[in-house]
């Protein structure tokens, strides 16, 4: 899955990114937290359409993505929802480029997607504590945006 949407990324907003901010790694990062998103969506193996709504609306706002490439990612995201993928190269360059407001911020998005069906499934959970673990966000702040993403919802 990882290497669909990398190619996606670096077709469509590698390009762009250049043309803004020639030395910008944007779109690296970009491309990271796009795919834990993703693997949220896909981690109960049923693509529910909220999922799939949910999904569009924070990348859009996170990345400012056009809405015609919004379809072709998510698409990207049904076509390979079943290929596995090492979390730690993710967490890895989250770490390096991230601040932990940021980290906080993705896990609240991670949390956006997974309530988004209005169902919680424990693989879901699961992954979203591994990747807060992975990332150093406490574990106050890993429990509060959950209620605050489940209250919104």
């Amino acid at each position: 899955m990882i290497e669909a949407i990398k190619s996606f990324f670096e077709n469509k907003l590698a390009k762009k990114n250049q043309e803004e901010a020639p030395s910008s790694a944007m779109s690296r990062i970009d491309l990271t937290c796009a795919a834990l998103l993703v693997e949220v969506m896909n981690s109960d193996n049923e693509l529910d359409e909220r999922e799939h709504q949910e999904f569009m609306a924070v990348v859009q706002k996170s990345y400012n993505i056009a809405e015609s490439d919004l379809e072709e990612l998510s698409q990207l995201a049904k076509d390979e929802a079943d290929e596995a993928t090492s979390l730690y190269q993710f967490t890895k360059l989250i770490n390096d480029s991230y601040d932990y407001e940021q980290k906080v911020g993705l896990i609240e998005n991670m949390w956006r997607i997974a309530f988004s069906d209005k169902r919680l499934d424990k693989y879901e959970d699961n992954l979203i504590r591994k990747v807060a673990d992975l990332i150093y966000v406490s574990h106050s702040d890993f429990i509060k945006t959950k209620l605050k993403v489940r209250v919104t919802e």
